[in-house]
């Protein structure tokens, strides 16, 4: 597909997620099958090797093969895509975009050097020689709050600057903070700049563009009519975004702050609960998964929290 520009990546972007076998092996049927739903769903977007695509867990033949079966589908079918090539070593995140520019992908996320927190002036080396070897692709920042170096809007500008095929961050918004929305209206510009996707209808109020969506976990279809909700009637949109913030808060969020799992496995959970494609909860080792008991538990009462998430 064509390059996009920052103007261009907008809206509800759905996550591939990662199908593990028992044998920690990935499902590439049933990969296929998610992707043909997702595809399906209609998103503004897909991408692939984000955190919930366990892209630190990947063999760099596994990679390939799931970079080329995004791609395929994706170009078949007219889908806007990315395609992630995090990686903790700068080196094979390298060597992983140097692989995947054949493909032709909208924009390629990357996350910082993540062993050792990286300057700012580090920070633009690193973006700076993935931008020369990216040809004419534009760079998405994916800069999770749990990054070594977690920037501030006023640093995008410096990147930006030094980078100028930097075209979007995925990143915290500090849930709706009035002063951290004013910054990053003041230092987005030319940036895309995408936002959780349980916050998504207050960003798009204040100034942001998008979702690189974890409410697209719990079901694409929904999350898609929901992005098209805000920009018809955002006060119906923002009130099924309070209802989206409480069950989080209430029954997906202690599994992180109280229980210790990792974000993936969250991420996970909620396609478990929606049920909308052949997703478990299951994780590549070592991080803990959520048991099926659990995802049978809690399916009921996101159906009475959520109900526009149980309906292609």
């Amino acid at each position: 597909m064509r390059p996009l520009k920052a103007e261009d990546i907008y809206g509800n972007w759905a996550t591939l997620l990662l199908p593990v076998s028992l044998s920690e092996a990935i499902d590439y049927g049933q990969l296929k099958e998610e992707l043909d739903i997702l595809i399906e769903a209609r998103p503004n977007g897909i991408y692939s090797n984000g955190t919930a695509g366990e892209f630190y867990t990947l063999n760099e033949k596994e990679f390939d093969k799931v970079s080329e079966l995004l791609a395929q589908k994706c170009e078949r079918a007219h889908i806007p895509f990315q395609i992630g090539v995090s990686h903790a070593s700068p080196q094979i995140a390298l060597g992983r975009l140097k692989r995947v520019i054949a493909l032709k992908p909208g924009a390629l996320q990357a996350i910082l050097p993540d062993w050792s927190p990286v300057s700012l002036a580090e920070a633009e080396i690193f973006l700076q020689k993935l931008a020369a070897e990216a040809e004419d692709i534009g760079l998405i920042l994916y800069n999770p709050p749990h990054a070594k170096k977690v920037l501030k809007p006023a640093e995008w500008a410096v990147l930006k600057k030094a980078v100028p095929s930097l075209v979007g961050v995925k990143v915290f918004d500090h849930n709706g903070d009035d002063d951290w929305y004013a910054e990053a209206r003041k230092y987005g510009e030319g940036l895309s700049v995408f936002v959780p996707g349980h916050n998504l209808a207050t960003g798009i109020s204040k100034g942001a563009q998008g979702a690189y969506s974890n409410v697209a976990c719990l079901n694409p279809f929904a999350a898609q009519r929901w992005y098209a909700m805000m920009e018809t009637d955002l006060e119906s949109a923002l009130e099924i975004e309070q209802r989206i913030q409480k069950f989080l808060a209430d029954y997906i969020t202690p599994y992180i702050t109280k229980k210790n799992f990792s974000n993936q496995a969250v991420d996970k959970l909620l396609a478990a609960i929606g049920g909308w494609a052949p997703i478990t909860s299951r994780l590549r080792w070592p991080y803990r998964w959520i048991s099926k008991s659990e995802v049978d538990d809690l399916r009921p009462i996101a159906q009475k929290a959520l109900p526009e998430f149980f309906t292609r």
